[in-house]
């Protein structure tokens, strides 16, 4: 098939993606690409809300400080500034599209979060991502302009450099596997925006979905991008623990209208965040994490408990009816008895190095939303400013593709497999990935040391020669690319975290348990770009 012919390739389909989508649909002719359907990105699972200044009494400085603050020295001032100025127009224009804020004698009501001095969380009852998300979907679906390619799975960005032509080197279009036909299809067009979410399946135990394999970044890796921060990753601190949940997150929101984590009764049945921190449950993530793991280890327990059961049962049902459900149909009455909980993998704070406008390093090529790293988050993301930044860095991006200068489409050749043949080892790549993701959770996880951390980059190199192996003698699958990019982020964050001799944030170090005086960003150039 000839290559397929667009203004913008949009990559990913979760709030950013197809925030970008509806900002450049009026002039330009765009496809958004998703490796499955539209709906199945880590925006839908997005419970807590969207941080925006709108109560009165509170500032903008207020929610830069507070940023600043759970960032650890790290976010970028003037990112940070830029993102908290531009939330409420974020939130009027999710108003227009119609999604159903909750409302409080018809006003907006505003929660509050761990790590926030202000309500300012605008939310749709617990599930604000999920409504944004259909509300996002049905607005894209009727809009002319965009072209839906759901189940086609990014394979690689395709520069200029690569394929010899002259000039400095610049992104030409992107290779994707349309699972339906199983053909590798080529995409071309001037400029392009990866939107692929984060990296949370790199991990054992993750809130993410199963598509939060980080292809965007280690796509943008293999074009010649730099990556920074990538040694933080956010655990949330409170994943419903049971057999049969999978994924499910306890909002922050819970901890924010009251709720208490305590020991479990084989434990003392204690509250333990007040001797860890002074904000006690309200604290940091970070900090909520590495005490739970800390009375995990030290009484030997699977879990720990989030009891909101003190507060009416009418309370629990308006604020957290999802949470609610769930709980109750795997047999937990929350307004009766603790939720029991975990840490899990939640938030890729590090990724493909941008600037205010989600340009990467290279020309044509812009990054947005949890795939990457425009300084707001710093070392640790303060709760429900990921929504938000998903927002204002789509416009950003937008705006800056309708002021670039119109560039002629290369020829792009299309994909060559003739030299490879159907893979019929299966059960290694299956083997692979559950071996990866066992030992990050084991050796680069909440608490890690350079003893681990070797050993992890010991194993990463093992596994990127099986995989290299792989990709070059077998026809790409889903579960081979996604397999390939997990090692490839893999290697990024262990090579990030042995760079960072502090404990900072979210990267904690028995070897280096102090921070630096100075705080600086990890940044990561991959050699082809040197």
């Amino acid at each position: 098939m000839d290559p397929l012919q667009f203004d913008v390739l949009i990559v990913g389909s979760g709030l950013a993606g197809l925030s970008a989508a509806l900002h450049l649909a009026p002039t330009h002719r765009v496809a958004v690409l998703t490796k499955r359907a539209l709906t199945d990105g880590a925006s839908g699972w997005a419970q807590g809300g969207i941080a925006a200044v709108l109560a009165e009494g509170d500032s903008f400085e207020s929610h830069v400080q507070d940023t600043l603050v759970a960032g650890a020295g790290l976010c970028d001032d003037a990112a940070t500034r830029f993102v908290v100025e531009h939330a409420p127009g974020c939130i009027a224009w999710l108003r227009e599209l119609g999604v159903p804020f909750s409302l409080e004698d018809g006003a907006l009501h505003l929660t509050r979060e761990g790590g926030h001095s202000a309500r300012r969380i605008a939310h749709v009852t617990d599930a604000t991502g999920a409504a944004v998300q259909r509300t996002l979907v049905d607005q894209v679906r009727r809009t002319p302009g965009i072209t839906l390619f759901e189940r086609h799975t990014l394979v690689d960005l395709i520069g200029s450099a690569k394929l010899g032509l002259p000039g400095p080197n610049r992104c030409l279009g992107l290779y994707a596997l349309d699972a339906e036909t199983d053909e590798v299809l080529t995409f071309a067009a001037p400029q392009t925006i990866l939107a692929t979410g984060g990296a949370g399946k790199v991990y054992l135990y993750t809130t993410n979905p199963d598509t939060a394999t980080g292809d965007g970044i280690a796509a943008a890796w293999r074009a010649g991008c730099a990556v920074a921060n990538m040694e933080f990753v956010q655990f949330h601190p409170t994943c419903l623990y049971h057999p049969q949940a999978k994924s499910f997150l306890i909002s922050e929101a819970v901890r924010g209208e009251g709720g208490r984590l305590l020991l479990p009764e084989s434990a003392g049945g204690t509250r333990f965040m007040p001797a860890h921190d002074e904000r006690a449950e309200l604290a940091p993530r970070d900090v909520v994490a590495r005490a739970i793991d800390f009375e995990m280890k030290k009484h030997g327990l699977d879990c720990v408990h989030l009891d909101i059961s003190h507060k009416p049962p009418a309370f629990i049902a308006e604020h957290f009816p999802n949470i609610q459900a769930r709980c109750l149909a795997l047999g937990i009455d929350i307004t009766q008895q603790p939720i029991p909980v975990v840490p899990a993998a939640h938030y890729t704070c590090g990724g493909v190095r941008v600037d205010l406008a989600g340009r990467t390093d290279l020309a044509g090529l812009y990054a947005i939303g949890e795939t990457a790293c425009t300084g707001l988050h710093g070392a640790n993301r303060l709760a429900s400013n990921s929504l938000l930044e998903c927002m204002v860095f789509a416009r950003a991006a937008a705006e800056a593709i309708a002021q670039a200068p119109g560039t002629a489409v290369a020829a792009l050749p299309r994909w060559d497999d003739s030299r490879v043949t159907d893979a019929d080892e299966c059960v290694v790549i299956s083997h692979n990935w559950d071996e990866l993701r066992r030992f990050m959770w084991d050796y680069v996880g909440i608490v890690r040391t350079n003893k681990r951390l070797e050993r992890a980059s010991h194993r990463i190199a093992l596994l990127q020669g099986e995989i290299a192996e792989f990709y070059a003698h077998f026809h790409v699958s889903r579960y081979l690319l996604e397999l390939r990019n997990l090692v490839q982020v893999a290697g990024l964050i262990v090579r990030s975290a042995q760079a960072r001799h502090e404990s900072r944030g979210l990267h904690f170090s028995r070897d280096y348990p102090a921070p630096a005086e100075v705080a600086e960003p990890t940044v990561l150039v991959p050699p082809s770009a040197v």
